[in-house]
């Protein structure tokens, strides 16, 4: 769910605004009507990827570079 309010309001509200945010709310923030930036919850990075996790898990055949068949 996304609620629209002016910067005055954002100004005035702000941990109100900030209890919604942590409630998994989206605030957008708007100047004369038109949005400017969005208040949204903080999501952690995603983990780092590890190399060679699926080794083995992925067969490629000896002939996957071969000429497909000519259709008609």
């Amino acid at each position: 769910m996304q609620t629209k309010v002016n910067v005055h309001e954002a100004k005035t509200q702000l941990s109100k605004l900030l209890q919604r945010v942590m409630n998994g709310e989206r605030i957008i923030i708007a100047k004369a009507g038109k949005p400017v930036a969005i208040l949204a919850p903080f999501e952690d990075a995603p983990k780092k990827r590890v190399p060679g996790n699926d080794a083995g898990q992925v067969v490629i055949s000896d002939d996957f570079d071969a000429p497909l068949p000519e259709f008609d």
